[in-house]
């Protein structure tokens, strides 16, 4: 999974315990393609839902492309995700039945130059476990920096 990034969901490895990373395609418009070349989306706030058969990116803002006027998209409409039936049933089964939520972590241009979105199976953080995560990182931080000082 290389290419450049687009848009990044940093707050996701603070939120969510990541288990499984997928890659998925997007069914995207002309004005939403040259908007993303554009560099602009954010995908902060945005999830993955199951509807029917299907998963759906919701959510996600896309600003409209100043040059495609009134043959413009929705900034945040729903997007159709794009992958192979296996993956779809184990992502509807992590969901349905074991309570996960499937987070999107990156948007980027694959190597081909299509517009990717790597997607995580995840499970809720509690508070406790976002506070031990800051402790380690702080400690890590910590250490590096005695670690370069005395070395």
């Amino acid at each position: 999974m290389a290419g450049k990034t687009i848009a990044e969901n940093r707050r996701a490895r603070y939120d969510y315990f990541l288990e499984e990373p997928f890659e998925a395609g997007l069914v995207l418009t002309g004005s939403e393609v040259k908007s993303l070349r554009t560099g602009r989306a954010n995908i902060a706030e945005s999830y993955v839902s199951v509807e029917g058969d299907e998963v759906v990116l919701i959510n996600a803002d896309i600003p409209p492309f100043a040059q495609a006027n009134r043959f413009n998209h929705e900034p945040r409409r729903h997007r159709k995700l794009l992958l192979h039936r296996k993956q779809l049933d184990r992502l509807i089964g992590a969901v349905q039945r074991e309570g996960r939520t499937i987070i999107p972590t990156k948007l980027y241009w694959s190597d081909k130059g299509l517009a990717k979105l790597e997607i995580a199976v995840a499970k809720g953080k509690k508070l406790h476990d976002k506070r031990e995560a800051t402790a380690e990182r702080d400690w890590q931080r910590d250490k590096a920096r005695l670690l370069r000082d005395k070395g």
